[in-house]
């Protein structure tokens, strides 16, 4: 049972499946396949960001210009797809293109500027939301082409019931989900540039020395990034069905804690794909449940900001404990 409570991925469940059991108490509708496919598309977003900033934590870096790729990326593909065609495919290819070059921008600010990873990418957001603020005025894209949106209402295997007698299908958005965690597990798992990024945020030097060219592994993994920042703008504005320039503020902070309460080592060198996963579905769980039992938005914002607050805490404390028990050896 010690053995248990100590793996972090299985005290997630164990605490995902608790909370679930007090939820469904107080209202059933919590664990029908239609509210869990609500829950699962309502948070693809949210699971594939952390999937790339996952990739870049695990280097040692970190990457607070997300919300801000994203939002540049919706409005860019919005006002393209408004002013020419609602194409599903040049959509899908202006965007990764879009937040695979501003990716890339941190990645070469960081590996060849010698930037801190924190200050170029809050340079990058505060740039972006910048020039957002000035070229939109804040305002929304609501007309966007019929095509497009036909694609975001896409579903499959209609054959599961949804509590009312019918039957509803996955949400594409789902499968893009699935597609991106596989790439990024052969990735991460079975490529040299996976072995690099755990190498890089193992022990730089070191990396250097076993043959990893670190400032290609870096902006690799920053490039990754802003490719999942691509793909999640066009999945976003497909489930909103309009481009919203403000809707990702403070974005990045939550995709930070949920990666960081899936048990990435906020040093680097240490991370999975399970762990963020579990994290992004114990957010989504209290975040349905909350609504679910009617609590207001304010009080689930704060409710949900003490939890990313302890979490993170108590991450940092397992860090420090953890760390009283390695031996030090130095060879002179």
């Amino acid at each position: 049972m010690k053995k248990i409570l100590k793996n972090r991925e299985m005290g997630l469940v164990i605490l995902m499946i608790a909370i679930s059991v007090i939820i469904t108490l107080k209202n059933g509708v919590f664990l029908r396949p239609d509210n869990i496919l609500n829950i699962l598309k309502g948070n693809v977003i949210l699971a594939l960001v952390s999937l790339g900033m996952l990739v870049v934590m695990i280097t040692g870096g970190i990457d607070t210009s997300i919300g801000g790729m994203i939002a540049a990326t919706t409005m860019l593909v919005g006002n393209f797809m408004v002013a020419f065609t609602g194409n599903v495919v040049i959509a899908f290819s202006l965007g990764i293109l879009t937040g695979t070059l501003l990716g890339i921008m941190n990645g070469l600010l960081i590996a060849f500027v010698k930037i801190p990873p924190i200050v170029a990418t809050l340079g990058l957001n505060s740039i972006i939301n910048g020039v957002m603020l000035y070229i939109t005025k804040g305002s929304y894209i609501n007309n966007i082409p019929k095509e497009f949106i036909n694609f975001g209402k896409i579903t499959l295997f209609k054959f599961i019931p949804d509590g009312k007698g019918g039957v509803i299908g996955v949400p594409i958005q789902i499968f893009f989900l699935i597609a991106a965690i596989i790439l990024t597990y052969v990735i991460i798992k079975y490529t040299k540039v996976g072995r690099g990024v755990f190498a890089l945020g193992g022990n730089k030097i070191s990396a250097e020395r076993l043959g990893f060219n670190v400032n290609k592994i870096t902006i690799f993994a920053y490039g990754y990034m802003g490719f999942i920042c691509g793909i999640a703008a066009i999945l976003h504005t497909s489930i909103m069905k309009q481009v919203d320039p403000n809707a990702f503020n403070g974005f990045d902070m939550k995709v930070i804690a949920a990666v960081i309460l899936g048990g990435v080592n906020v040093m680097g060198g240490e991370g999975s794909i399970t762990g963020t996963l579990l994290g992004v579905g114990l957010f989504a769980i209290i975040n349905n449940g909350l609504t679910l039992m009617g609590i207001s938005s304010n009080w689930q914002k704060i409710i949900l900001g003490t939890i990313m607050v302890f979490s993170i805490c108590f991450v940092v404390i397992q860090r420090k404990r953890a760390s009283k028990h390695i031996v030090k050896v130095e060879i002179e």
